[in-house]
């Protein structure tokens, strides 16, 4: 198996937007995800994708056959992320794994992908939300030095809960450092191919 963390594209919406009712009470709608993709000047979303190895059956079989192999690859978005790039500011949007792909560290890889990907558009720092009831998101955000900024009341309308603004300085040279350092460490426990964090964002039509 093989995990490629790239760009976002439009035929990836569908996949995402599952992804997001699974994993969210107030999911972006799939109109929104194409907007950010194809549309917003400022948005670098990411798409995590796995690519599996399995038996072709039917017509694939024979057409694998035919050409010399009875397996066929399979390409799964399992998870993603949003990142808007304001002035030197980076902000984290969204991110989310599958629930079937979770628990293997994938949300690691998307979060540093993001960071990556901030300190490329040289932004000064990067912030996110988290519910204040979240500790197992917010204990991965500490792991990579996201400090507690504030609280904004009542920030989702599902339930009114509170979020934690937290946020990343990234003008600290000690503390990119130690990014690069837990950047190399997930790369051995988890390999990944990284098309996304230091690539120009691709042209895409809605």
């Amino acid at each position: 198996m093989t995990f490629t963390l790239r760009y976002m594209t439009l035929h990836d919406v569908p996949q995402v937007a599952a992804i997001d009712r699974a994993s969210f009470d107030l999911p972006w709608s799939e109109r929104s995800y194409a907007y950010e993709v194809a549309e917003s000047s400022y948005s670098y979303m990411a798409a995590l994708e796995a690519v599996t190895i399995r038996q072709a059956k039917g017509w694939l079989r024979w057409l694998s056959a035919w050409n010399g192999s009875q397996r066929a690859l399979e390409h799964l978005v399992v998870g993603f992320g949003g990142l808007w790039n304001v002035g030197d500011e980076a902000h984290i949007s969204t991110i989310a794994v599958h629930p079937a792909w979770r628990g293997r560290g994938l949300g690691e890889i998307l979060l540093a992908g993001m960071i990556r990907r901030s300190l490329a558009l040289r932004a000064g720092f990067v912030a996110l939300e988290v519910r204040v009831s979240n500790a197992v998101a917010q204990n991965l955000y500490r792991k990579y030095e996201f400090q507690v900024v504030g609280v904004k009341q009542r920030y989702y309308r599902n339930n009114d809960e509170d979020a934690y603004d937290m946020r990343l300085d990234l003008t600290d040279e000690a503390a990119v450092a130690r990014f690069d350092q837990r950047l190399a460490a997930l790369q051995a426990r988890q390999p990944f191919i990284d098309r996304y964090s230091g690539g120009d964002r691709p042209r895409q039509t809605s």
